[in-house]
């Protein structure tokens, strides 16, 4: 498998759109308000991730975009914590390690950038996902921090970067 990691383009919005959207019907998200699925952002995700201390790696393969993930510096979120975000891969590359190489790619990224904290929100209906953070080390926090305009999410957790 020759994967390739790299920042996003603006050419990929499109097909990332696509990819996130998807993945909520082939893990049968049935509320979608609320989360990425209806954020008018997700049609734009090159733009978005203009912001500073920002970055949404895409995975690659042949030409063929599989995936993404990102890290973003989400409003109110405490000093020094960044959000993990976007964190899609099409139907045909879970489950072959991609998606653990791009959270951890984005987590060194998040290092790099002198975050020491990495927290996200997500849905129990993309348990893979779930299950690939709490391998990572991510622990379960009782509340969302910050202010992502996600409310539709009801699964926040955290990891310390060492």
């Amino acid at each position: 498998m020759s994967v390739t990691i790299r920042k996003n383009k603006k050419e990929d919005n499109a097909v990332l759109a696509k990819i996130i959207r998807s993945s909520f019907h082939d893990f049968d998200v049935k509320n979608t308000c609320g989360t990425v699925y209806t954020d008018s952002t997700t049609d734009d995700l090159f733009s978005l991730f203009q912001v500073e201390n920002s970055a949404l790696l895409v995975a690659e393969e042949n030409g063929v975009i599989l995936g993404c993930c990102g890290i973003f510096p989400t409003e109110n979120l405490p000093e020094k914590i960044v959000e993990l975000v976007k964190f899609y891969l099409t139907r045909e590359a879970r489950g072959k390690g991609i998606g653990k190489l791009l959270m951890e790619k984005c987590l060194e990224k998040a290092k790099e950038i002198g975050y020491n904290q990495v927290y996200l929100e997500s849905l129990p209906e993309f348990s893979k996902a779930v299950s690939i953070y709490e391998k990572q080390g991510f622990q379960y926090l009782e509340k969302a921090l910050g202010d992502s305009g996600h409310s539709g999410c009801n699964l926040w957790m955290i990891k310390k970067l060492h």
